[in-house]
Formats: C-alpha cells, structure tokens, sequence
C-alpha cells in the first residue's frame, strides 16, 4: 500500500513539474507556433522576437512579429507588426475555441512594393487564400483536433505603409494606414482555425494599404523621374556634341597642318 502511494504521489509530482514547465514556456510555445503556423499560412517567412502570456489574467503580448516578402520581392519585408497586446477570455483555455476579447496591432509598418506581377502584399494574400480554401499544403493548424479562435475586438492603430517601385527611380512614398476595428472574427461560425482568421487580417490590411496607396500622389513622382531622365538624356547628347565637335576641329587642325607639311615639301 505504501508503495502505491509512494508511486501516486511520485507521479503526482512529475505531472506538476511537466504543468510547471509547460506553463513557465508558454511564451516560446507560442512564438514556436505562430512561426510555423505563419509561415505555412502565408507561404513567406513569419518570424517573432517573443511571447508572453499571463494564465491567470489573460494578458498576452507578442513582440517583433515580422512578415517576410514572396520570392521576387527585394524589400525586407510586407507587414511589421511592431507591439501586439491582447486579453483573452481565461475560462476559454481549455475548451475548443479560445475567446480573445481584444487584439490591439500598434503601429505596424506595412511594404507595399510593386512589381511587374503586381504586389506583395497581393501575392501573400492570394497564398493565404489558397489554404484556406484547400489547395495549399496541409497544415497542423488546420487539422480537425486543432483548437478555433474567436476574436470579438481586433484594432490597427498608428500604422504606416510604405511604397516601394522599381519606376520609382529608388524614391520611396510614405502615407499612413487606416485605423482599422474589425468585429467578431469567427464568431458566426463558432471559431476559425488561424489560418482562417489570418485570411481576414491580412485581407483587412490589404484593403487598408490598397486604400492609403490610391491616397498617393504616385504620377507626380513618376513624372520626376521622367524628368530627371529626360535631363540625363539632354546631358549626354549636349556632352556628346561637344565631344564630336571637339574631335572635327581637331582633325580639320591635322589636315590643316599635313596640307603645309606637303606644300612645303613641294617647294609651294
């Protein structure tokens, strides 16, 4: 008896070293999962610097959520999400949907460099909405034992978009991005699966630079570098007139002075 007892309580204090350790490294379990999850979602390199969550008030943190750009895109990145805070519903942790009250995104930078095959931001969008509709690769997070999310208030503020382009000529164009309040995200449905809820993220963000990039006034630009171009060209064509011009007066000199040399050699 006793040593069933002695067992009991031996396993009884492995199971709380395993909680303990489980619960001390909830931040890196989720900085792990977002980082793959991400990147498997969005087809680009997510990567975040850290995690924290706090079980017993449900405050949570994620810091230096970066993600990368699709291949053919010279940017370092399409989203910067700077400072993300969030409060979860406790009592959801252990059920099937988590209930995340608020998503606050603060000051998130998005690139928005465009290319002869359109945008990144278009192009990560559209590799987001092949997961979610099945005809990515499969993913942990959209197995059928993978545990829902509801979010009931998600909030950009303070954002800043960034535009970039090859017919730029190397300018940059900067405008800031709506505030955006989205409400209830897999809520109707009773939960989405990340990927499911990233879709709409990044489809928001994407409206939103979409949005602040028809703001700009990208044709002035361009007719600048046309006109800087265009002064280049007058440059080069005035530099080689002169040169040519330079190079006639030099052989009518030569031909001057072979024309005495032969006179003189005449007797003329």
């Amino acid at each position: 008896m006793n040593k069933i007892l002695i067992g009991v309580g031996a396993l009884g204090v492995v199971v709380a070293i395993g909680v303990f350790v489980l619960m001390s490294n909830l931040g890196g379990l989720i900085k792990a999962a977002v980082e793959t999850a991400g990147t498997e979602v969005t087809k680009v390199q997510v990567t975040l610097d850290s995690a924290d969550v706090e079980t017993t008030s449900g405050k949570g943190s994620l810091s230096g959520l970066t993600v990368g750009n699709p291949a053919g895109f010279k940017s370092d990145y399409a989203f910067k999400l700077g400072g993300i805070s969030m409060q979860l519903d406790v009592g959801s942790l252990a059920s099937d949907t988590i209930v995340i009250k608020n998503v606050t995104i603060d000051r998130p930078a998005v690139t928005y460099e465009l290319s002869s095959n359109g945008s990144n931001i278009d192009a990560i969008k559209k590799n987001v909405e092949q997961v979610t509709s099945g005809g990515g690769a499969s993913s942990k997070t959209e197995s059928s034992g993978g545990k829902k999310v509801v979010i009931e208030n998600l909030y950009v503020k303070g954002g800043q978009i960034n535009v970039s382009a090859e017919f730029l000529g190397g300018k940059s164009m900067t405008s800031p991005l709506p505030d955006l309040h989205l409400k209830d995200l897999g809520k109707d449905s009773g939960g989405a699966s990340p990927a499911q809820i990233a879709e709409k993220v990044i489809a928001a963000l994407t409206n939103g630079a979409t949005s602040a990039v028809g703001k700009l006034d990208i044709s002035s630009i361009t007719e600048g570098v046309k006109g800087l171009a265009g002064d280049a060209m007058k440059n080069v064509e005035a530099e080689a007139g002169k040169a040519a011009a330079g190079a006639t007066d030099k052989l009518k000199e030569a031909t001057g002075d072979a024309a005495g040399a032969l006179k003189g050699l005449l007797g003329n």
